[in-house]
């Protein structure tokens, strides 16, 4: 029989429901220069918008650069485009082609693919963290969450989880309780997106549908989550820029 593979030190395995802790935060190392993937892996790059170089917004297309401008707020509309602009970086890598030359379509639920689809992917960010999750083939969706608004909890919980899960956090002190909330938010977020069949479509297929999803770890302020069909057979997480092998 196959042993499970083992899981990084920042990743937790869980289950579409909020785990019960997300290990300590740690570094995640910096990326190869030339990453492969491989059937059965999936590979998760992590990217502070704050110190993206601007000049990766150079690589986006010109549908991408009309969406970026019309976002008023300046450090929205810097972070979307750093974080379209490493997105494409990316792929460019995996795919050895030109990241400029790469073509996009959107789902009726708003997830991005590749034309045509060379590879799968997902892409989220909060604040000034963005998540990118690669697979060969496989559906995969991701979610972060550092900055969450003013949010009623127990209400939200009741609506989107149900009655049980709302009993169960308000048991919680306040504090743990936004933490938790948060947990299992991300973890529906990434199911949702790696069907991308949006609420309405998760709700007719069942919350409670079959998926492998880990908690991965971006630091005691936020929550974020990785969701796929079944558990990978290798998992690697990275940090953006890549830099190569021997270079501190």
């Amino acid at each position: 029989m196959r042993s499970k593979p083992s899981l990084p030190e920042h990743i937790q395995a869980g289950s579409t429901r909020s785990s019960d802790s997300v290990a300590g935060a740690g570094s995640w190392p910096s990326g190869p220069t030339r990453p492969h993937l491989t059937e059965g892996a999936v590979h998760v790059w992590r990217a502070d918008l704050e110190t993206v170089e601007d000049a990766l917004g150079e690589l986006l297309d010109a549908k991408e650069t009309a969406r970026a401008a019309r976002l008023l707020n300046p450090r929205d509309r810097r972070r979307w485009t750093r974080a379209r602009g490493v997105l494409r970086a990316l792929l460019g890598l995996y795919l050895e082609v030109d990241p400029s030359s790469l073509c996009f379509q959107t789902g009726q639920h708003g997830k991005p693919s590749l034309i045509p689809p060379a590879i799968s992917f997902n892409l989220s960010h909060s604040g000034a963290v963005a998540l990118y999750a690669l697979t060969p083939t496989a559906a995969v969706g991701v979610d972060v969450e550092v900055s969450l608004r003013p949010t009623d909890v127990l209400g939200v919980a009741g609506r989107v989880f149900g009655a049980s899960e709302a009993e169960r956090l308000r048991a919680l002190e306040p504090v743990r309780r936004r933490q938790e909330f948060v947990r299992a938010w991300v973890q529906r977020e990434a199911e949702l997106k790696r069907t991308g069949v949006g609420l309405a479509g998760l709700d007719e297929r069942g919350a409670g549908a079959a998926s492998w999803v880990a908690a991965l770890d971006v630091g005691a302020d936020g929550a974020a989550a990785l969701a796929l069909e079944a558990q990978p057979r290798e998992l690697c997480c990275w940090e953006w820029p890549p830099v190569a092998s021997g270079m501190s």
